[in-house]
């Protein structure tokens, strides 16, 4: 009985240990820390931090854009989160947030190179560029890296460029560059193109997107091989957000949703061409009927030129009904969702809706036109306001007010309007950056469309007034070399 009884106290206590074995590792489990993924989507919220540009971030009349805002947000939409977007002055400056409460990660188009490398991890690269020299045109040409000797060279501190540069100067030991706090690409092609410096380095799908800004900063040379892009992670903690990245990025690339972003972002312009006027002709022949009715009926109500009303729904979305853009714009004006409910429009994708739309918000725009600017820089400036937003229209009528030009006058505003793609000249006024050669390729876009739909009715109207004359009697109406008398 004594022996039983013991045995029963040793089982008592196995049992009884085992039970707090478990509950110490159930207690372990529950309790450890959340992976990085894990905290991404406890909170709800995926942070990246980045860089205003072209081909980043930007934000204007229809919302936030950019090619790395447009990646970053079809992660978040994977991950089922919201995306938020804090934005730097620098490269140096984006990459001092990485890993921090500011950024779980940088989406800035930052290249990878074997000195970051060794201070952060990469995700895999979705898409390539090269480091372009560029000069001025008018100037000559350099074909080497030693016709840079005698010259100012700039570049961007702390960037992919300037670690290039370190390379090639073990080869060529004359090889000097100043690097710029406070600079962008952009700032360096406008540098070139003034001919305040000689060279700048910038990346090709910068040059890509904004050589039509300043059409005098020409490429030279490559002075690197294609190099991947790619979004950067702390080096720090666990990999699970980077590893999430990875599985979105090559799923992403398999499916052709990249390619088809890369097209419509990374080689966009807002020019007008030979190519796109031949296209707009066809257009007005085989789009144009079908809307037309509804032009002339919807700018009749509101007091509008139903040629301006059409040429900005051209300018929109090319008389497709169905148009929709990365950021949400849809319909024929490609109205935003807040403006179609701002001015009672239920279906953007409704024809007749989407004109009404687009020709209220245009008018409200109008009318919020400082009283003193008269037509028709009145118009223009609308135009300009309904694309890149009153609040960035305004900061450049500031800069043009600044520099003693009228900025009541559109000629005059719309050299300043790009200055604020400048770090330098977007950091003194309220709205900061925009990409603000948009607007002033839009406004001469329509006007071009508008000025030929208007010569497009005189020749109907004249083949009309043609059709409606008598005909021209025919030889056997002739007799002796005059016409008979009626």
């Amino acid at each position: 009985m004594l022996g039983f009884y013991f045995h029963l106290k040793k089982t008592t206590k196995r049992v009884l240990y085992g039970s707090l074995l478990f509950m110490i590792a159930l207690t372990l489990t529950t309790s450890r820390a959340p992976t990085t993924l894990e905290e991404v989507q406890n909170r709800g919220e995926l942070r990246i931090v980045t860089l205003m540009g072209s081909a980043t971030y930007y934000q204007n009349a229809k919302g936030q854009g950019g090619f790395e805002y447009w990646l970053a947000k079809a992660f978040a939409r994977d991950l089922g989160v919201t995306l938020k977007v804090t934005t730097r002055d620098s490269v140096g400056g984006v990459l001092v947030a990485v890993g921090g409460p500011l950024g779980d990660f940088a989406a800035a188009g930052l290249t990878v190179t074997p000195e970051r490398k060794e201070r952060f991890r990469f995700s895999y690269p979705y898409y390539q560029v090269t480091q372009k020299l560029i000069y001025r045109n008018g100037t000559r040409k350099p074909r080497t890296v030693d016709d840079l000797t005698g010259g100012q060279l700039l570049v961007i501190p702390k960037s992919s460029h300037s670690e290039r540069l370190k390379e090639l100067k073990e080869d060529h030991p004359e090889l000097k560059w100043q690097e710029m706090p406070g600079l962008e690409m952009l700032d360096l092609m406008s540098l070139v193109d003034s001919g305040e410096t000689d060279y700048a380095v910038v990346d090709s799908n910068a040059y890509q997107l904004d050589r039509g800004i300043y059409p005098r900063a020409r490429a030279a040379f490559d002075i690197s091989e294609p190099q991947p892009i790619a979004w950067v992670f702390p080096d720090h903690g666990d990999h699970t957000l980077l590893q999430a990245a990875n599985n979105f990025l090559q799923a992403f690339e398999a499916s052709g949703e990249l390619a088809k972003l890369k097209k419509r972002v990374l080689s966009q312009s807002n020019q007008f061409t030979q190519g796109g006027s031949q296209l707009f002709m066809a257009r007005v022949n085989t789009r144009l009927p079908k809307y037309l009715r509804m032009f002339k009926d919807v700018a009749a109500k509101h007091q509008l030129d139903w040629q301006l009303l059409a040429a900005i729904a051209y300018q929109e979305s090319h008389w497709e009904a169905k148009a929709t853009s990365p950021t949400g714009v849809r319909g024929l004006m490609m109205l935003t969702l807040p403006t179609a409910k701002e001015v009672g429009i239920e279906d953007r994708l409704d024809p007749l809706q989407s004109i009404e739309g687009g020709a209220q918000y245009f008018m409200e725009t109008k009318d919020r036109i400082p009283p003193d600017i008269t037509e028709p820089d009145r118009t223009w400036f609308a135009l300009a306001a309904y694309n890149v937003g009153l609040g960035h229209l305004e900061d450049a009528r500031v800069l043009t007010d600044r520099a003693g030009k009228n900025p009541d006058l559109w000629n005059d505003v719309r050299e300043y309007l790009p200055l604020l793609q400048q770090q330098k000249y977007h950091s003194t006024v309220k709205h900061g950056y925009a990409r603000g050669h948009e607007p002033v390729a839009y406004v001469k876009n329509i006007r071009h469309y508008q000025s030929v739909l208007g010569l497009h009715t005189l020749e109907e109207q004249r083949r009309i007034e043609q059709e409606k004359r008598p005909e021209i009697p025919n030889a056997s109406d002739w007799h002796g070399g005059s016409m008979l008398s009626l």
